[in-house]
């Protein structure tokens, strides 16, 4: 099959950001659109693949697949006939398209991939009028470091033609090897692979114990990508009863609803975890699988406190039988890790926002638990977060402890106090008001020390920058921190993975050391903090909302 070069014109608005390029689905139907940003793929890898000057994907495998939203299918098999036109010797592809973002990171590992390419907008809505993404993971299964997603911006500012064959559409159905002109294209099981993983990690036997007694778990996969990853591992391979996973078919526009495990969009699941017949454990994951929410018996947990709890009791998991050398979270992620390392006696260190900052500290051995506040946590076993390990860590907790998980949360904060904690979302804020809302807080950074807002003292201010202890590298601008004398703090920052407007991000947290007063409700205990978020930021005057359009 003869290798076409098509001429094509750069789009200015393919730089990726913390996850890739995200955008609506009619962007990417724009004819060259998809074809423009892989090329540029294609095109820098070879200046930024370390030790491996003027290296590129010629030969080597990849990974392919996607969550199953909108437009996968035609994406997909946009891209396997340019991998084939540039050179590529193998391609692993995930049955009928699907691979969740932990399994494909799990797939590069094992199979020591030179990369690959995922194809989602994680927790971000799908069908027609939706959202898509496009995003590049490197050989240690992790995103692409910023000097690469840079590389690749730059690349696809001067891209003038794109490499692509003519060939028909790839039948992804069947498992097996077919060629694409001179390239091998493997159709794989999207789970089995990862599914052996968490047996190596997990104790099965002790699984399988849990539900033969009568444990009910509810896995709400929200019609996306895990439903399969569910059904094989919590109901064939432990036992749970059929139906224990809900909304397990994948669907292209998520059943019509949003993929976002929180207490908004899987409002359900939290009702079923309230009434008095409901099952004993609740979870759900988003639309790549990447990230989770676990609920109790009538009680929410939040990400920071399961990253937390899962931190203090990670020697009940054989993976981590011989201790942790180190954790991490993202900077707006609650303080309630810091406390178990301190006791401990590990580092905790804390990064910018974005999975890829991770990589390094994991590469190196310096942590084996990460987790961010919006739903994700994950180890070294991939470079992604991951929403069903995440499940299994905690249902292999309650197997080893037989306690509720309220009960164990609630062990947890008499024994280190608790983190008040909550994330206000404005979604969809007009760009020039959400930047002038943290421009004007960075220009009164040095001014804030010391004033007084309602109950809160400032004691300090700063715009968040981040050294990598490995590679050196420095991080800048990556959120307005304000801290409090009274145990208490908020976070600014713009979030970079929705696909119009801006989202500005406020997350609210207070440390409450008193046992007799961890049962107040996250609400009205943050209630005080959120009217001096309001007030520092002033953010009704500014962008004109006088609340948030989501509390995580």
């Amino acid at each position: 099959m003869a290798v076409k070069n098509v001429p094509i014109r750069p789009f200015p608005d393919q730089r990726p950001g913390t996850s890739g390029l995200r955008k609506k689905v009619a962007v990417f139907r724009r004819p060259g659109y998809v074809e423009a940003f892989i090329q540029s793929i294609f095109d820098a890898l070879p200046d930024v693949i370390p030790g491996a000057v003027g290296e590129s994907a010629v030969g080597k495998t990849l990974v392919l697949g996607g969550d199953g939203r909108f437009f996968n299918d035609e994406a997909l098999q946009t891209i396997l006939r340019m991998m084939a036109a540039n050179g590529v010797g193998r391609v692993l592809v995930g049955r009928d398209g699907l691979l969740s973002t932990p399994a494909a990171s799990a797939l590069i590992r094992k199979h020591r991939a030179f990369g690959g390419i995922i194809l989602s907008a994680s927790h971000n809505p799908g069908g027609p009028d939706g959202d898509f993404g496009i995003k590049y993971n490197t050989g240690n299964g992790g995103p692409a470091a910023e000097r690469v997603t840079e590389a690749i911006f730059r690349h696809s500012q001067r891209v003038a033609a794109y490499r692509t064959i003519e060939a028909p559409p790839v039948s992804l159905d069947r498992l097996g090897e077919t060629r694409l002109g001179a390239m091998i294209v493997e159709i794989i099981d999207p789970v089995a692979d990862y599914a052996e993983l968490m047996e190596r990690i997990f104790d099965f036997d002790r699984l399988r114990e849990l539900f033969r007694s009568g444990f009910r778990l509810r896995f709400d996969a929200m019609h996306a990508v895990t439903g399969p990853y569910a059904v094989e591992i919590f109901e064939r391979r432990l036992g749970a009863p059929p139906g224990t996973a809900v909304n397990a078919e994948p669907r292209r526009d998520f059943g019509g609803g949003h993929p976002d495990p929180n207490p908004t969009y899987a409002a359900d699941l939290v009702a079923a975890l309230a009434a008095p017949d409901g099952p004993d454990f609740g979870a759900a994951s988003d639309g790549d699988g990447d990230r989770n929410m676990v609920v109790g018996r009538g009680s929410v947990i939040s990400p920071s406190d399961s990253l937390a709890v899962l931190a203090a009791n990670a020697r009940l998991v054989p993976w981590f039988r011989d201790g942790l050398p180190g954790v991490a979270r993202s900077m707006p992620t609650s303080r309630a890790l810091d406390r178990v390392a301190e006791a401990l006696g590990i580092d905790c260190h804390e990064t910018p926002t974005g999975w890829k900052y991770f990589g390094s500290l994991l590469d190196a051995g310096r942590i084996v638990l990460c987790g961010e506040e919006s739903a994700g946590t994950g180890s070294n076993h991939v470079r992604e977060k991951d929403g069903v390990w995440a499940v299994l860590f905690w249902l292999n907790i309650l197997a080893v402890r037989r306690e509720s998980a309220v009960g164990i949360l609630a062990d947890h904060w008499r024994r280190y106090g608790r983190h008040f904690y909550a994330r206000h979302d404005y979604e969809a804020v007009p760009a020039e008001d959400a930047n002038r809302l943290i421009d004007r807080l960075r220009d009164c950074l040095a001014s804030l020390r010391g004033r007084r807002f309602g109950a809160y003292t400032v004691r300090e201010a700063d715009d968040f920058s981040y050294a990598d202890p490995v590679d050196g590298s420095v991080t800048e601008r990556q959120g307005i921190r304000i801290e409090f004398n009274e145990g208490a703090r908020i976070v600014y920052r713009l979030s970079g993975t929705g696909t119009e407007g801006a989202t500005l991000r406020v997350y609210l947290e207070r440390f409450e050391p008193d046992p007799d007063r961890h049962g107040l409700a996250s609400d009205a205990a943050l209630a005080p903090l959120a009217a001096a978020a309001g007030a520092v930021a002033d953010i009704e005057a500014i962008i004109g909302r006088s609340r948030p359009s989501v509390v995580a």
